[in-house]
């Protein structure tokens, strides 16, 4: 029989230093089991590269700590994976030379504050069509209590880091693009455009033309703020991640004064306005990596189950909703779902995107997140369809789903319905220039 002996208590020990030293041996034991510490190894590593800001250690003793898995591993694997996301010593910096930037832009007249709040209709143009915006600054309350509707999550890392930006600088830099149901309200403020614009430059890169029109009139802007008023919500189109950091920063400066009334201009972010009727969404569409151990000719087959499919003598778009083109070994096909899948289907459900996702990635392809799946790549419609038939071709997809564009009515009805689209659901094009228009929080 063995016998364990057990180490005499020291009675003059301190209560303190017995804590230290239980503690001591819980991060530091003397036997570790090899599984344990390939775990937490692993773990480490996955926490330490993903951008959690700041807090990977303390994520990773978390993780270890309610897995039982020894913490010294992990947080040695999860610093030498990344150093920079341990304690955030790296990210104040980037803020403030952000601020630095915007100051000196403003020292040196590039960027200049308007003599009295004003009202600006921006224009965007691409390939001969136009939009209008009305630039202006919207209630941070409105986003909290849902008058701006969104469509989208937000990732928390994303989100923290326009945050921290906002509150560095002092300033909304970037608009936040919203959408409305128009009812008149363009015919008021787009009369401007017949004046002289303050702005107008076709940007290099891609050709898009930008026109900004100031109003200063005070007349003209309560014209304007009286005709918006019958508008009951708006929609963020694109800058979920900016509405929510310009909503945040706004409840944060409020908490911070305790004599706040609302008034204030910090519970204002900056966005642009676009009637629904001049937005056109591109579609998003999808390439596969591999046919997931099917021949291509099994895959058109369990793809008939689905669909009902026509050969295409050339490359073409799907020519309306509920049709989606896939090409394939050189060849295009006109896809288009069968009857019986699109019966009693929510807003979400009905859209192409989520159809295919259901009856096709997940059931043949085995994808079941499309965001975090290796085996899809998603190519945005201003590339056109072009670049599908080049990542087929070349051979680093296999095969690819041309989509018909999401309309700004199914986007509407789903934020309308408090429901989110599924991830990748729209393209929008041309976007909006940073740093045109700066709304300081001050």
């Amino acid at each position: 029989m063995i016998h364990f002996r057990h180490k005499p208590i020291d009675k003059n020990e301190s209560k303190n230093r017995r804590l230290s030293r239980i503690y001591y041996n819980r991060m530091f034991p003397k036997r570790q089991d090899a599984l344990k510490v390939a775990w937490s190894v692993a773990a480490g590593v996955f926490i330490g590269i993903w951008p959690t800001i700041g807090i990977a250690i303390i994520l990773t003793v978390a993780f270890c700590a309610v897995f039982r898995l020894p913490k010294v591993p992990g947080i040695v694997s999860s610093f030498v994976a990344n150093p920079l996301t341990q304690f955030g010593f790296f990210y104040p910096a980037v803020y403030a030379h952000a601020r630095e930037n915007l100051d000196k832009m403003i020292a040196d007249g590039v960027i200049a504050y308007d003599k009295k709040p004003c009202l600006y209709v921006y224009r965007q143009t691409m390939n001969g069509r136009e939009q209008y915006g009305l630039v202006c600054c919207v209630p941070a309350a409105d986003y909290f209590n849902g008058i701006i509707k969104k469509h989208e999550l937000t990732r928390a890392d994303k989100e923290e880091d326009r945050l921290r930006h906002v509150l560095a600088t002092n300033a909304n830099t970037g608009p936040v693009f919203l959408t409305y149901r128009d009812q008149g309200q363009f015919d008021v403020f787009g009369a401007v455009t017949k004046r002289k614009p303050v702005y107008d430059f076709v940007s290099k890169g891609d050709g898009f033309g930008h026109t900004v029109w100031i109003i200063d009139d005070d007349a003209e802007i309560e014209a304007i703020r009286k005709s918006f008023e019958a508008v009951p919500v708006s929609y963020i189109a694109d800058g979920h991640h900016r509405s929510a950091a310009g909503a945040r920063a706004a409840s944060y400066r409020a908490e911070q004064n305790p004599n706040n009334t609302g008034d204030e201009e910090y519970n204002r972010y900056l966005a642009i306005l676009f009637p629904s009727t001049q937005l056109k969404i591109l579609d998003y569409n999808r390439v596969l990596k591999d046919l997931n151990g099917r021949t291509p000719e099994q895959l058109m087959e369990e793809m008939k189950k689905v669909f009902d499919i026509e050969a295409l003598d050339k490359m073409q778009s799907p020519a309306k909703q509920n049709q989606v083109n896939f090409y394939m070994g050189g060849k295009w096909y006109a896809c288009t779902f069968k009857a019986q899948f699109l019966k009693n289907l929510g807003p979400v459900d009905s859209l192409d995107v989520a159809l295919l996702q259901k009856l096709i990635l997940k059931p043949l392809f085995d994808i079941d997140d499309p965001r975090t799946s290796k085996r899809i790549d998603f190519v945005g419609g201003i590339r056109g369809l072009g670049e599908l038939v080049k990542r087929v071709d070349s051979g680093e997809c296999a095969c690819a789903f041309a989509m018909y564009p999401t309309t700004l009515d199914q986007l509407m009805n789903i934020a309308d319905a408090g429901e989110i689209m599924p991830p990748k659901s729209t393209w929008f094009e041309p976007k909006l220039r940073d740093g045109l228009l700066v709304h300081s929080l001050d």
